[in-house]
């Protein structure tokens, strides 16, 4: 498959792309099976694809959202309905910018991702037009967020953009070529669920919602996500039994003093052969752009990193 310009074709909140830099020099040498179990942009599994990294490698792209996953499944095996859809939506863009998105939004996606819940909710039967409405609402609303409200409604706001680029059929169609190979499996589940497949030799990466770095900077807001101090540390354990099992991982997360203490300067972690690293990185998420700025995000491993090239 072509794979010149290989990237997410979604905007997600958190998503790797501007950190690839340093976790392409976690990347194993050699590995069997790759998972990615909070798959969002599929920024990792997308640049391991573009470096032929994962070549005759059998992945788990998994996550918890099912829009997400199911908007993944019919690009792979639905992508001509798909773009039928998009282009219909590109086009309303063009004449009814944010008015359009919110009609979208509230008078087409809301209501037909509710009639999908009540019919069952089965993501094989995720509807193409709620794919296609899904990227067009992530390539025009505020900051590739996805949030619900506490009905269950998608209420992301319309994003200030002169020009989206709402239609990207060549990197769709390189997408799905990528999504829809038989050794590439889709799934909606808990990310726990890789310790019911991931062997010694395996390579996992997790990228989880981070935990807010402070009270007024709770990163689950934008996720739609709840993710607690609770799924923090069961996210340990799971990291922990993974290593202990000769799994090769990689974690991504925030420098909250919760996340440090569970991975930092905990005794449990360092044992299991898990080493922690700082590194230098720029918030993308505020609604004001002027808090939007350089962090340091944490990177967990069992796996030594390379020297920057």
């Amino acid at each position: 498959m072509e794979r010149r310009g290989l990237r997410p074709f979604l905007k997600w909140v958190g998503g790797k792309r501007q950190l690839l830099p340093v976790l392409r020099r976690f990347y194993p040498a050699s590995f069997g099976r790759y998972f990615e179990p909070f798959v969002g942009s599929g920024a990792v599994f997308f640049d391991l694809l573009g470096r032929k990294s994962i070549d005759g490698h059998g992945v788990v792209l998994s996550d918890d959202n099912a829009d997400l996953v199911g908007c993944y499944r019919r690009v792979a095996d639905s992508l001509d309905h798909v773009i039928a859809h998009l282009e219909h939506l590109a086009a309303g863009h063009a004449g009814g910018g944010r008015e359009h998105y919110m009609h979208v939004r509230d008078q087409q996606f809301n209501p037909s991702r509710a009639a999908w819940r009540d019919a069952g909710g089965d993501i094989d039967r995720y509807p193409s037009e709620l794919a296609a409405m899904l990227i067009y609402l992530n390539r025009t609303g505020y900051n590739g967020l996805f949030r619900l409200n506490a009905s269950g409604e998608y209420n992301v706001p319309p994003g200030r953009y002169d020009n989206p680029r709402i239609l990207d059929r060549p990197l769709l169609t390189m997408a799905a070529g990528a999504l829809s190979s038989p050794n590439v499996s889709i799934r909606q589940a808990a990310f726990d669920c890789v310790l019911d497949e991931a062997r010694e030799g395996d390579f996992v990466y997790f990228d989880p919602p981070y935990a807010p770095l402070s009270a007024t900077a709770n990163f689950r807001g934008y996720t739609g996500r709840s993710f607690s101090g609770r799924d923090q540390q069961r996210l340990q354990q799971v990291v922990i039994e993974l290593a202990r099992r000769h799994v090769q991982v990689v974690l991504s997360n925030s420098t909250a003093p919760q996340v440090t203490e569970l991975f930092e300067r905990n005794a449990e972690a360092q044992a299991a052969g898990l080493t922690a690293w700082r590194f230098p990185a720029r918030r993308a998420v505020n609604s004001r752009a002027d808090r939007r700025g350089a962090v340091q995000e944490l990177v967990v491993a069992n796996l030594k990193p390379r020297r920057a090239s």
